[in-house]
């Protein structure tokens, strides 16, 4: 699929206002940028336009907001320096690149206005109305907007066409990634003009349609949603899901970990917003705990307590708890998944278990069933197995780090004992939990994977920029396209087809890309249609 027709549907922009012979060359050594509103973000796009070499007007709407800004930028760089990642005539240069201004009015030459002000629809449109009366016909104008449509943004202004989205995530410098967002109207030249200037602040520079959430915080639904989810359904503590999606899956914070770092105000109604804003998509849709905890003032680290309590910053810690002394002497382990057996038994060699290998287990075997999007519960019933005795293990993760185990509800607590002790016997932590269809990184990964197919389907984004959008701003170990690509597209659509047969949610319907690309034996990075 070319750019051309992913763009197909929009309707044609009119170039009157800024064309591609009009805007000025990203790389131009004259370029100047305005910049209006100097928290924290602004600051940071600031900060990378004065080190690549663009001179940047700084205003904000406080009195002295932007004299301060150009303060503490000079003594970032200042630091920069002292830490030997500027030298001094870089230091000085990019200091003398930020200039103030003394009204809107001194944003009259500039090539691009950056608006990064409070999240709200209205300043916003009020803020770009104001512009357009004073900038030249060629400025471009960027909102950093997360959450606002550009669209809407642009919306009632004279030449729409010439707005679009610059979305830097916090701390601009470190996060090495910018989205240009194209409005239903935006000149394409306009969309080009921000992927080049992406690129020469030093950020990988990716496009996306104007759409909730654009592409990282539209991804990144998947992994605190279903987290949540697994956590309402009682499967396990919020620690223990946070060990072992980090563990088995890569993941650098757990779920939890990460709302309490980014604070449940801010990501609380990002969720809300977004499930909201796509007209209740049960993919995106929120748990109640997060809005109670919300209105309990427990939103994180900033406030000492979240899911986690923290002493002066630190997190509290939560003991692994020790493996007990018991261990099965032999072990059944299920047919129905010849690979995952095979790995199964492996590992339980390595263990110095004894494998029944008959095609019933002897009355005296513990029993491990390899479930994928099932529950133990079905697996036992369709098998026809002790329940007693009868436990879950997770197959499709690494187990190098930890090895997770699900019980069923008839579960007793010496087999489940003698399982755990013998899948820690060489040191490596277990987690048991309870009975849940797809078990925890399962369900998490198909989530993710699904959602970014639905986003490379509705060609919000291409499915390459897809991943590189997910992968620095979210610090996700792989791609999601390429996730489902490692695991296997048609075991992704068989893990996600049989979630939706045991909850009957739709949220684990199945993306139409992922099955027509796992029923054809096609990459989820392909992207020819």
């Amino acid at each position: 699929m070319s750019d051309n027709d992913r763009h197909a549907a929009a309707p044609a922009a009119s170039s009157a206002a800024s064309s591609a012979a009009a805007l000025p060359a990203a790389e131009s050594t004259a370029l100047r940028l305005g910049l209006v509103g100097c928290g924290v973000m602004g600051r940071g796009i600031a900060q990378i336009a004065a080190q690549a070499g663009i001179q940047v007007v700084l205003h904000d709407g406080r009195p002295g907001g932007a004299a301060e800004a150009r303060e503490l930028l000079a003594q970032t760089f200042a630091t920069l320096q002292a830490k030997g990642k500027l030298t001094a005539d870089q230091a000085t240069s990019a200091t003398g690149r930020l200039t103030v201004a003394a009204g809107l009015p001194d944003l009259a030459g500039c090539d691009v206005v950056v608006e990064a002000i409070v999240e709200s629809l209205d300043a916003k449109r009020a803020l770009f109305a104001e512009l357009e009366a004073l900038v030249s016909p060629q400025c471009v104008l960027a909102t950093n907007t997360s959450s606002l449509s550009v669209t809407a943004i642009a919306a009632g202004l004279k030449h729409p066409q010439r707005v679009a989205g610059w979305h830097f995530f916090n701390p601009v410098p470190l996060m090495k990634i910018v989205e240009v967002i194209d409005g239903l109207l935006t000149d394409r030249a306009v969309g080009d003009f921000l992927l080049a200037l992406g690129r020469r602040v030093g950020h990988t520079a990716v496009r996306a349609q104007d759409t909730p959430g654009f592409i990282v915080n539209h991804a990144g639904r998947g992994y605190g949603t279903e987290a949540l989810r697994i956590l309402a359904e009682g499967v396990a503590p919020f620690h223990q899901l946070d060990r072992i999606l980090r563990d088995t899956a890569g993941f650098r914070l757990g779920p939890f970990e990460l709302l309490d770092l980014t604070g449940l105000d801010v990501s609380h109604p990002v969720m809300e917003s977004i499930y909201h804003q796509y007209f209740e998509e049960p993919r995106f849709r929120p748990q109640p705990l997060t809005r109670q905890m919300l209105a309990a003032g427990t939103l994180g680290r900033k406030t000492g307590r979240g899911f986690y309590r923290y002493d002066a910053g630190k997190q509290e810690l939560f003991d692994e708890p020790p493996a007990p002394t018991d261990r099965a002497a032999k072990v059944w382990v299920s047919r129905e998944r010849p690979e995952a057996r095979e790995a199964v038994v492996e590992l339980l060699q390595r263990l110095g278990a004894r494998i029944d290998g008959n095609e019933r287990p002897d009355d005296d075997s513990l029993c491990l069933v390899t479930p994928l999007g099932e529950d133990t519960t079905t697996c036992v019933a369709r098998e026809q197995l002790d329940a007693r005795r009868t436990l879950a293990i997770e197959t499709l993760m690494d187990t190098s780090r930890r090895r997770v185990l699900m019980t069923n509800p008839l579960t007793t607590q010496l087999w489940r004992e003698a399982a755990h002790g013998l899948l820690a016997s060489d040191g490596v932590p277990v987690s048991v939990i309870r009975d849940s269809a797809g078990l925890v990184t399962q369900r998490v990964l198909a989530t993710i994977i699904n959602i970014a197919c639905e986003i490379a389907q509705q060609r919000i984004a291409a499915p390459a920029d897809i991943d590189r959008a997910v992968t620095l701003g979210l610090g996700y170990p792989l791609g999601p396209l390429a996730w489902g690509d490692q695991l296997g597209p048609m075991t992704v659509l068989a893990l996600l087809k049989n979630l939706q047969a045991q909850t009957g949610d739709p949220r684990y319907r199945p993306s139409s890309w992922l099955q027509r690309r796992a029923l054809l034996g096609a990459s989820l990075l392909s992207d020819e249609e």
